[in-house]
């Protein structure tokens, strides 16, 4: 029995889209762009471990490769032997790292709002200890989450905060270290040079959490990367503007054959 909640949505036999969330976050959090995405595409979300509906192993690998490695099995109980995976955020760092493991399963990978490396990271350092955690209030945890949007009266929504609220602060803290250590091991345009994988980037103009400016710089080095520059947008497109969002990516993925 699997430990992850898998959703799976759109045509059996279209060409299939992985969808991979971003830190304390879920499938949820691409549910504005699921009935954009679904006609043309299978769609299959995954809760990390950790995260959402999945398990919450106290003792279990949180780690990136890990975390790839357990969605590339899910592909593999669902039969999909090719798919273009997508990911938000840290979701992004297992996108690559799927891609890394399993280059004749991933197509394609798209990034969204994913930093580069830590030297471009802007966002808050806030600490959370064991004992803060559990009593954290929604409105604390809305304003840990602020910088996720562009546009600072811009509130997370109710299932997000959920999101934050349902993991355990090992679980949390564990992942949020697999995703610095993926990226102090190297950085992901190098990742992306080294795999010679289609990839298209789609970068918040105003991102609070990652430089938007060196951020994009960084991936144009990438040799035939797509990079798009989302105006208007912070750090997560996906809920601020998922109309534009799902046209670059679909505009991308029609190529993606």
């Amino acid at each position: 029995m699997t430990n992850l909640h898998v959703t799976d949505d759109g045509p059996r036999d279209a060409p299939v889209l992985l969808l991979v969330h971003g830190s304390a976050s879920s499938v949820r959090s691409w549910d504005a762009l699921l009935p954009l995405l679904a006609e043309r595409h299978r769609v299959v979300r995954i809760d990390l471990l950790g995260h959402g509906r999945s398990a919450k192993p106290a003792d279990a690998g949180y780690g990136v490769p890990e975390q790839a490695r357990r969605a590339g099995a899910e592909l593999d109980r669902l039969g999909i032997g090719r798919a273009v995976v997508v990911g938000h955020s840290t979701g992004g760092l297992v996108a690559t790292a799927l891609a890394e493991e399993r280059p004749g399963l991933v197509t394609a990978v798209v990034l969204v709002d994913t930093g580069p490396s830590m030297d471009t990271y802007i966002g808050p350092r806030t600490a959370f200890g064991p004992e803060q955690w559990a009593g954290l209030t929604d409105e604390q945890v809305r304003e840990a989450m602020s910088s996720a949007f562009g546009r600072p009266d811009h509130e997370a929504p109710a299932s997000l905060v959920a999101d934050v609220r349902g993991m355990t602060f090992a679980g949390f803290t564990a992942a949020q270290r697999g995703a610095v250590e993926y990226l102090a091991r190297q950085p992901v345009p190098d990742r992306l040079t080294a795999l010679g994988t289609p990839v298209l980037v789609l970068f918040g103009e105003d991102d609070r959490r990652w430089r938007p400016s060196t951020s994009l710089a960084a991936y144009r080095a990438v040799p035939g990367a797509r990079v798009v520059s989302l105006p208007g947008a912070g750090h997560s497109p996906i809920l601020e503007d998922p109309a534009a969002t799902a046209e670059a990516l679909l505009a991308f993925t029609a190529n993606c054959r």
